[in-house]
């Protein structure tokens, strides 16, 4: 398994627009980070985990290929604003789209045109499907299982795909998720910023979380531009875990 990271910034991204502090305008090209989002590559599979609005950008650097699946956590337009730059891949056939009953029905009214049962010719051919937590499903030659954790007091789904777990946006995570995160070889988590957020992990609470779990690896995304440089933050992280840069790759 082939894991890209293409992209590990929060909401804003970083450099956030307007401001200029020493982490926006610094020259190295880990502390530039576009919307989160990970492609995960097997023998078998090519999945896309959160589409957001820099997917173009992103996926304009890697080959056309097929996407065999497209995995969304929630709604947010910082993990579903990229979904109608996926037209292109019609070339290969629909693209199966899985996300949570909620996020299925706002796609639905936010992108109407991708759904109806008479397309424009163009439009983003899509296969929605209902994702549940627990309710594993294959994609290809890999097992994926959706987990409930909580955005603030909204539930969104983290994504078990083979041996890694992808979970961003998180603020907390019920005891009873824990067992379909056991045995994990890594861990791609959000760390936010060291100051409490409301609806976010920090850097901190990712740690600990991923202590709690006992995974080698752990990979921290959707950071903001409130943390310190690349090059120092990671310098004060715990052994096994490392901050992740967009273009990133490691392999499991």
């Amino acid at each position: 398994m082939k894991i890209t990271f293409l992209g590990t910034g929060t909401s804003t991204g970083v450099p956030q627009i307007g401001c200029k502090c020493k982490v926006c305008r610094s020259t190295d090209p880990r502390d530039k980070r576009l919307r989160t989002s990970l492609l995960v590559e097997t023998g078998r599979a090519r999945i896309l985990l959160d589409c957001g609005p820099d997917f173009r950008q992103q996926i304009l650097l890697h080959d056309f290929r097929r996407i065999d699946a497209v995995l969304l956590t929630h709604e947010h337009y910082d993990h579903v604003g990229g979904i109608d730059d996926l037209r292109p891949f019609g070339l290969f056939g629909d693209v199966d789209l899985y996300a949570s009953p909620r996020t299925g029905d706002q796609l639905r009214q936010s992108l109407p045109y991708c759904f109806v049962e008479h397309k424009y010719p163009g439009v983003p051919m899509l296969q929605l499907h209902a994702a549940r937590p627990h309710e594993a499903f294959t994609v290809g030659d890999v097992r994926v299982t959706p987990v409930e954790v909580m955005h603030a007091r909204l539930p969104i789904l983290g994504f078990r795909v083979g041996n890694m777990a992808y979970i961003t946006d998180m603020k907390t995570i019920a005891d009873t998720e824990l067992e379909y995160l056991c045995g994990l070889d890594v861990l791609v988590v959000n760390g936010l910023r060291h100051e409490p957020h409301f609806s976010h992990q920090t850097i901190e609470d990712a740690c600990a979380f991923s202590r709690r779990l006992e995974v080698p690896r752990t990979y921290l995304v959707h950071m903001s531009h409130h943390i310190d440089l690349h090059a120092v933050e990671e310098t004060y992280l715990p052994e096994g875990v490392f901050l992740a840069y967009d273009g990133l790759e490691i392999c499991l």
